[in-house]
């Protein structure tokens, strides 16, 4: 099959013929039909979150169950389906408890395993890890929904907690940060979107901020925000991750408010300094979140299919997986595009 990969941290991703996944017993290969491009997909090829090379990245994904093992009893080829991209085990207290997003044994196409860059992908735990897809919804709408929408959907209304009228702070808006903005809006939130570039602002403004604050030199966004509140954010949100921006999300938050962490911070910024004595001094709740299992989707689906949530506007380009080695190094840079970006396996195939 087709599949890009890299073979060394920061080396050139490219499009190669590798050899197509076998199937696990209790698992499933899904054809791809859309993958998303993700940060975290970066931060492995950085070397930041250490995988095995070579290696085939991607752990957004939508597509068709291509074979089912036999010890899979709800899915049958033809199946239309997308999957978390933390995958629980099914076996472990975690996972009998629906949280598979922090199962300890747990599987992740993309970072444990070969993703989704690739023609087709293997997924662990069938039973447990795929969501089926409603009719209305595409693979490309699907493909941004694996990581950073769900991520966002789970952050928000699991642990961000906020109510109509509720001041909502969003620092980064990349595609978390977005999906966010979008997320807390629709639940009658004011929502204040934090980015350093112009472009990502106007897309948060777009998609339902009702202020935008420019970061950079001079500029303290936890200042800002406190002046347009009146007190400070009710829930703040680093999409990012970054020392800055985590410890800006903290410094924003009025008396009793709630921090939720979603962007990684790992490499050299595993353990950055935080205002503790903020925390402690203003009783602030601080939440990480990473991801959300596949028994949460159904919630997170019926507000996509009946419009209340509108994922594909957050699709800033499509591409082919010709074109997704590139995409993937750019990530690193200022974005061109605000907004996802998108691999139609479709592309490939003309």
């Amino acid at each position: 099959m087709k599949a890009v990969s890299y073979a060394a941290y920061r080396a050139t991703p490219v499009l190669a013929d590798v050899p197509e996944p076998g199937c696990p017993p209790d698992g499933v290969v899904i054809a791809v039909g859309a993958t998303g491009v993700c940060r975290s997909d970066w931060h492995a090829w950085q070397g930041h979150d250490p995988v095995r090379l070579p290696h085939i990245p991607g752990h957004e994904l939508a597509g068709t169950v291509a074979q089912a093992g036999p010890e899979v009893t709800r899915w049958r080829p033809g199946d239309r389906v997308t999957v978390p991209f933390a995958c629980g085990c099914g076996r472990c207290a975690y996972c009998r408890a629906g949280a598979a997003q922090v199962c300890p044994q747990q599987t992740q196409p993309g970072f444990t395993l070969p993703g989704s860059f690739a023609e087709r992908v293997a997924v662990h735990a069938a039973d447990l890890n795929l969501v089926a897809l409603p009719d209305g919804v595409g693979f490309i709408t699907a493909a941004s929904l694996g990581c950073r929408f769900a991520t966002a959907f789970r952050a928000v209304t699991g642990h961000g907690r906020p109510g109509p009228g509720d001041w909502l702070a969003v620092h980064g808006c990349g595609g978390v940060g977005l999906s966010a903005t979008m997320i807390a809006a629709s639940r009658g939130a004011r929502v204040i979107a934090v980015d350093v570039a112009p472009a990502a602002l106007a897309r948060a403004a777009e998609l339902g901020a009702q202020h935008t604050v420019q970061a950079g030199p001079g500029t303290d966004p936890a200042d800002v925000i406190a002046d347009i509140t009146g007190g400070g954010a009710h829930v703040s949100i680093d999409a990012l991750g970054a020392p800055a921006t985590a410890a800006s999300s903290l410094r924003c938050l009025r008396p009793r408010g709630r921090h939720v962490q979603v962007g990684l911070l790992i490499g050299p910024d595993a353990s950055p300094p935080l205002p503790m004595s903020l925390v402690i001094a203003r009783e602030l709740e601080i939440y990480g979140s990473h991801g959300m299992a596949a028994g949460d989707y159904p919630a997170l689906l019926s507000q996509v299919t009946d419009g209340t949530l509108r994922p594909e506007r957050l699709i800033g380009a499509v591409i082919g997986l010709a074109d997704a080695g590139r995409a993937l190094a750019d990530l690193g840079r200022p974005a061109r595009v605000a907004g996802l970006t998108v691999i139609d396996m479709a592309q490939q195939a003309r």
